[in-house]
């Protein structure tokens, strides 16, 4: 069957605006705030859905809103929609303070209709993280909640890690962590579903679109839009004018060539892939964002993630190269691109 006939469900636990009470880290240091859980769970989210759009399936956001929906209602959601497969994005946490209890679980339960594929599945997400990050692993396990037990389809839910880890807590914000993540668990799916997986990395997976363009990357481009860069497109898959226009804005943004046409130098950028610019005060755009939030993830504060390398971010990067052993000179370059990313 076709990529597009399989329909698979993503859904994030808890809501970030406002958060839900509770589900959140302790006061991490050097940035004396707290990360909410669910500044993980949509990420992961996104990016599983991004990378399940680039496979050509058909998916479905169980919870689009920021602020938290309840259960019943995201079951009600999955049961109207005859899912191929339901993917849960979670974090965990023991206790209320940083501690060494740390790992990834991935779990399914025995009472839903479809047990023993969502133990599959469940098991072929758990194999695809474990290969692909650096998580300690606990295992696949049952568990009865309703996203898991009350659906009509088969399901599974990731806790991709304890939030009372100071270790794990920090990647919760990581870029890079939340891409792996969701990229890893669609290479789940598609080993659950017996079909090949297509690779984030590689440009030559992205097709040429321009105005009048209408297909799934069109889609995928819309999604991505949206979801890391704030534009608010209809996300339909039809490349028309006010997708053209944000396209042009994306660029305009991000110092590349203003033409609307998206080719390998827009969706590398799009999608920050390496090899990585050397950046300094005065740039700004997707890398420069990418680089905030991986000094926010190293614990050393930004003042606010907004893609404009000014003076706060070159005493963050400072700051970082000093911690690092690095030539402080405020500039992003190899060794210290190097650094953030290890």
């Amino acid at each position: 069957m076709p990529n597009s006939d399989f329909y698979i469900g993503a859904n994030d636990e808890h809501g970030v605006n406002p958060p839900t009470p509770g589900k959140r880290t302790p006061v991490l240091p050097g940035l004396n705030r707290v990360i909410y859980e669910n500044e993980f769970n949509r990420a992961a989210k996104n990016k599983f859905l991004e990378a399940c759009i680039r496979q050509g399936f058909s998916v479905f956001d169980v919870k689009p809103e920021e602020q938290d929906v309840s259960i019943s209602q995201r079951i009600a959601r999955i049961n109207r929609q005859n899912l191929t497969a339901l993917v849960t994005f979670a974090y965990n946490a023991f206790g209320e303070t940083f501690n060494n209890t740390s790992g990834v679980e991935v779990f399914y339960s025995p009472t839903n209709p479809k047990a023993n594929q969502s133990r599959q599945l469940a098991q072929r997400i758990y194999d695809r993280i474990i290969q692909g990050t650096a998580q300690n692993g606990r295992g696949v396990k049952t568990l009865d909640v309703g996203v898991l037990s009350s659906v009509n389809c088969v399901s599974s839910l990731i806790e991709a890690g304890f939030m009372t880890n100071l270790t794990e807590a920090r990647r919760m914000i990581n870029p890079l962590f939340q891409t792996e993540v969701g990229e890893e668990t669609c290479q789940g799916v598609c080993d659950f579903l017996g079909v090949n997986f297509v690779p984030r990395g590689n440009l030559a997976n992205y097709p040429l679109l321009r105005q009048g363009a209408d297909n799934s990357f069109v889609f995928l481009l819309q999604f991505i839009l949206n979801t890391q860069y704030g534009f608010n497109l209809a996300v339909d898959g039809i490349f028309g004018q006010n997708t053209e226009n944000a396209v042009r804005q994306f660029q305009e943004n991000n110092n590349l060539a203003v033409d609307g046409i998206v080719g390998p130098k827009t969706w590398g950028t799009l999608l920050t892939l390496m090899p990585y610019p050397t950046l300094r005060q005065g740039d700004r755009g997707a890398y420069v964002r990418l680089l905030q939030s991986l000094l926010e993830s190293a614990l050393v504060p930004v003042g606010g993630i907004d893609g404009i390398f000014g003076q706060k971010t070159e005493t963050a990067v400072r700051q970082f190269q000093e911690n690092n052993n690095l030539t402080v000179d405020g500039i992003v370059g190899p060794n210290t691109w190097s650094a953030l990313t290890e």
